[in-house]
Order: C-alpha cells, then structure tokens, then sequence
C-alpha cells in the first residue's frame, strides 16, 4: 500500500508531464509504423513481381534491422543535418525498422494469394491494378497485418532508447527513476504505460484485421 501511495503521489505531482511524454511517446511509436506500411506495400509488391528484386530488397532490411538502435539514432544527426535532440531522427530510424519488418512480411502475403484467386479476378477482367487492390491485398491482409503487429509492438518498446539521448517519451521515466537512486514509482508507471500503449495499439491491428477480412472468421468458425 506504501508503495501504491508513492505512485499516486509522484502521478499528482508530475502527472502534466507523465501525459506529455506519453503523447509523444505515441506520436514517435505509431507515425513511423504508418509511414513504413505505406512503403512496404509496393515494396513488397515489386519483390513479388520482380523476382531479381527479392533477394536485394530482403537483404538490405535485414541488414538495416541489425544495426544498433541508439548506434542510428546518434549516427542520423550527422548523415541528415538533423539536432540531436530532434524528434525526426526517432520517426526515420523506426521507420526504417518497420520497413525492415513490413517489407518481409507484405512480400510474404502476396505471395501466399492462390493463383487460382487471381485467375479468377483475370478471368472476370479485372485490371492489373484493381486485381490488385480488390483481390491480392485483401488475401494478403492476414499476413501483412500479423507483421504490422509486429513492428507496431517493437516500435513502442524501441522509442524509450530515444530517452538515453535525451528526447521525451515514456523512457524518461525510466531514466529519472534510475537518476533519483532507483526511485520505482517513475520506472513502474513508465512500465506499465508502455504495456498498456502496446496491447491496446494490438487489440486495435486485432480489431481492424476483423473487420477487414470477415471471411477469416467465417473460416475459423466453421
């Protein structure tokens, strides 16, 4: 109970700032998961289409996915002009990241589409690019979202290194609650936010890939 009693205290006194850093913390999270979604997908279209494209293309995200995160964030400012303390550098390393991840994933749906769905869609006449949006990404969906999970839950963990040099987000916390001699309070709210942010930014993935692809449903209620 002592302890609850520290945590209510420390939320009365800071809790301006606790919401502040959690704002950005989702900001810095959920932007460059949006941004590498939206590349992955004729990324991974070209590497299905384009054979010779695959082996480059995978290569080069796990190559990227492999490089230190604070290594990045601190190598960033000097490649792109950017302050060190700028808030951009979080939002491209995790983009690349996610992109590292999504990548994978999206080339991996598409190409899981039988063959004889998009025969079909041919045989109805269907264009290339309607094909596409009405037939390959929806059967790809399960795949491609199952790997936006993913990332999206790594990319809250990955944000609180941004605290080690200094910008704002749950992993403040963190590093006050180790700069007051292990104060817990910060370092358990800070935890359990963290938590919370990723299971609630899954369940919403969960949520969203249902209502997309109602036939899965269908499938697994049967």
């Amino acid at each position: 109970m002592e302890f609850l009693g520290e945590v209510r205290d420390y939320l009365e006194t800071n809790g301006e700032a606790v919401l502040e850093s959690l704002a950005q913390h989702i900001w810095l999270a959920l932007l460059p998961v949006a941004i590498a979604f939206v590349l992955s997908l004729p990324l991974g279209w070209t590497v299905v289409r384009f054979g010779w494209a695959r082996h480059p293309v995978l290569t080069a995200s796990s190559i990227v996915y492999t490089i230190p995160s604070l290594a990045l964030l601190l190598l960033l400012p000097g490649l792109i002009g950017t302050g060190i303390l700028d808030p951009l550098n979080v939002v491209i390393a995790l983009t690349l990241y996610s992109l590292a991840l999504l990548v994978r994933t999206t080339a991996d749906g598409l190409s899981s589409v039988e063959p004889q769905a998009i025969q079909a869609a041919v045989a109805m006449g269907y264009t290339p690019l309607r094909r596409w949006f009405a037939v390959e990404l929806p059967l790809s969906l399960p795949v491609v979202l199952a790997g936006l999970r993913v990332a999206t839950v790594a990319n809250i963990s990955m944000v609180t290194v941004s605290a080690l040099i200094g910008i704002d987000s749950l992993g403040q916390l963190f590093t006050r609650g180790f700069q007051l001699g292990f104060y817990t309070p910060p370092i358990v709210i800070g935890l359990v936010l963290s938590v919370l942010l990723a299971l609630t930014a899954d369940l919403m993935i969960v949520l969203a890939q249902r209502a997309l692809t109602p036939w899965a449903r269908v499938g697994v209620s049967r």
